[in-house]
């Protein structure tokens, strides 16, 4: 074994609103020996904890701002945006735009400080940085492989101490390989610590690196706990240990690394066609064992569903100040940054007049709350109107009635009352007024001309936003400061909806396999029931395609606004179909007398070109071998 110096950063907890042991305790920016590094499980967890810090928050990345809604299901008002370039097709732009979780922004490494202005001292606005996604998942790979290469020097650590170290390295080589395929694709599974020159073939298939990476998670699975509070080396951060990876954790990813595999976008490997209702099955059976393993910790008590009265404690309304969101559901996550990080993002669904926060406004497009969020009969605006399943609901002229229930819980609509406390000069702000004629004859949360801040497609969403006793937060009622919001990168709602488009994929709608028992259908209703809306109409479980589709319906209302959607639309196959390309307003006057769909963006979008990003132009140029994505 190659005997190395190592670069050390300290990291003080685990990187969000709780702070846990001081590992490794040297000054920061520490250069230490491999055998220093590597001689106790307390140094050896320090290194460890730096993996953590590069898992990138999609929400709360970079800059004062996040535009991280890139698929059909946003719109954000500016010029200079990543969502904007892609929805442009302008993928080269994707890792320099300022508003994104894929830019290296300010050069980024373990939680540097960033700016606004050349005065660092004067701007208030500082910001936990982490390197881009592509920069920071390279780092937690040569990362994860130390720690592999280096296990046979703990020497002075338990066995479960090095199996814990161990199991960490493992689960995050395969996620931050999990994390660059997602967007670029099929990428070399790097599985050595590389050093001198070298050459790696980008693999011919996606399927491939992914059984690489399952064979990571199953290492990571053997080797760590359930629960590392009930651990002896878990004793020192007890109660604080959510935010570290278990064996519930490694079961949700090496399923959604298998899905993935299995989806149509990646068993088609850029071919001439794509059908979105073909699946590796082989594949999805993998993926639906992996999925039971961590189902069943939660019969066992792990996790738990949250129920509708406690839901909003999985986004926002943590039970104690300064404790982790994410309720019986949280699995994991990138934690978060300061606490105007956070509630730039919280805000960041609703105009800036109502909560004075500095956060820029995202709007959620109708198309996408048209197409998925659906009426209180349980059936989709479409199937409402097309007769087959008995009297229609949705009155066209009244669009915001009978609607699923939670269509009102996430989303501010017009005339909502939303500021009660807004009075004198303010009253104006007591109801939302979303109506729109024209770019300067419109309600004030409604985009008038150059103003970023205003809801532009006629809608507000508020599934991270407080809301308390009845009563939003606002200027005028200031409750945002004792929650923190956070989104995550796996809860056990995402493991449901993942097994079930597993299952469905390979053995139907109504057959459980042999290692678990629910069915598709019955994973999908349990959210149904869950909002109270009726269980999915037999005549679409009895359909296959049917019954996809409805259950793709499901996933995007269940974690809409949660930043997997574009991953989703690409994966299915469908991102360049019109559905997925038009991103549309509701326009109607202040009396709601007429609503009218209006295009605001057309986004480029073909297969196989814009369903991947364009490597950077030296990564392909390193050596022969590792050639680009498709039409780039």
């Amino acid at each position: 074994m190659k005997s190395y110096k190592i670069n050390v950063l300290i990291i003080l907890g685990l990187l969000f609103m709780v702070s846990c042991e001081d590992y490794l305790d040297q000054a920061p920016e520490s250069t230490l020996s491999q055998e220093e590094v590597f001689s106790n499980f307390n140094n050896a967890q320090g290194f460890v904890e730096e993996m953590y810090a590069l898992v990138v928050s999609y929400e709360m990345q970079t800059h004062t701002f996040q535009d991280f809604l890139l698929g059909d299901d946003g719109h954000v008002n500016r010029t200079v945006k990543i969502s904007g370039d892609i929805d442009a097709g302008n993928f080269n732009a994707v890792l320099s735009d300022n508003f994104a979780y894929f830019n290296n922004h300010y050069n980024s490494d373990y939680g540097s400080t960033g700016t606004n202005s050349a005065n660092v001292e004067n701007d208030n606005n500082f910001n936990r940085q982490r390197p881009g996604l592509y920069d920071g998942s390279l780092k937690g790979i040569r990362k994860a492989n130390i720690i592999i290469e280096s296990i046979d020097l703990m020497v002075n650590a338990t066995q479960a101490e090095k199996d814990v170290v161990l199991g960490q390295a493992y689960f995050f080589r395969a996620f931050f390989h999990n994390e660059i395929m997602k967007f670029w694709g099929r990428y070399p599974y790097i599985d050595k610590v590389l050093i001198d020159d070298f050459e790696i073939p980008r693999p011919e298939t996606y399927k491939e690196v992914a059984l690489l990476a399952n064979e990571d998670y199953k290492r990571a699975i053997e080797l760590l706990p359930v629960d590392w509070d009930n651990e002896a080396y878990g004793e020192r951060t007890l109660g604080e240990n959510k935010g570290r990876v278990t064996k519930g954790t490694a079961y949700a990813f090496q399923g959604k690394n298998l899905l993935l595999a299995a989806s149509p976008l990646m068993f088609a490997n850029n071919g001439s066609s794509i059908n979105t209702y073909q699946y590796d099955t082989e594949l999805c059976d993998m993926a639906v064992d992996a999925f039971a393993g961590i189902l069943k910790l939660a019969d066992q008590g792990r996790y738990a569903l949250a129920s509708w009265d406690n839901y909003d404690e999985v986004f926002w309304k943590t039970p104690t100040n300064n404790a982790w969101p994410g309720g019986t559901e949280y699995i994991f996550s990138a934690g978060g940054g300061n606490q105007g990080q956070v509630e730039r993002f919280m805000t960041s669904g609703v105009n800036r007049d109502i909560h004075g926060s500095i956060s820029e406004n995202i709007s959620p497009t109708h198309n996408f709350i048209h197409n998925n969020f659906g009426m209180a009969n349980g059936l989709s605006i479409e199937d409402d109107l097309s007769g087959n399943f008995g009297a229609q609901d949705y009155d066209p002229l009244k669009p915001f009635e009978n609607r699923d229930p939670r269509f009102y819980r996430w989303h501010i609509i017009d005339g909502e009352e939303i500021a009660p406390k807004a009075t004198g000069s303010d009253a104006n702000q007591r109801f939302a007024q979303l109506w729109y004629n024209t770019a300067s004859d419109a309600g004030i949360h409604r985009r008038t001309i150059f103003d970023n801040k205003k809801s532009t497609t006629g809608y507000m969403w508020t599934k991270f936003y407080p809301k308390v006793d009845g009563e939003y937060h606002s200027r005028w009622n200031n409750i945002i400061g004792n929650y923190s919001g956070m989104r995550m990168h796996m809860r056990l709602t995402d493991v449901y909806l993942m097994y079930a488009e597993a299952l469905h994929a390979s053995k139907g709608a109504t057959t459980a396999p042999a290692s678990y028992g629910l069915t598709a259908e019955g994973a999908i209703n349990l959210f149904r029931n869950r909002a109270g809306i009726p269980n999915v109409h037999p005549n679409i479980v009895g359909d296959n395609n049917k019954f996809m589709d409805e259950l793709r319906r499901e996933r995007a209302v269940e974690l809409s606004y949660e930043a997997h959607r574009w991953v989703d639309i690409r994966r299915w196959g469908i991102a360049h179909l019109d559905k997925y390309t038009r991103k549309l307003a509701l326009d109607f006057p202040e009396n709601r007398s007429s609503f009218t769909e209006r295009l605001i963006v057309d986004r480029v979008c073909s297969y196989p070109q814009h369903y991947w990003l364009p490597f950077p132009a030296a990564q392909t140029q390193i050596y022969e071998g590792f050639p680009q994505n498709p039409g780039w």
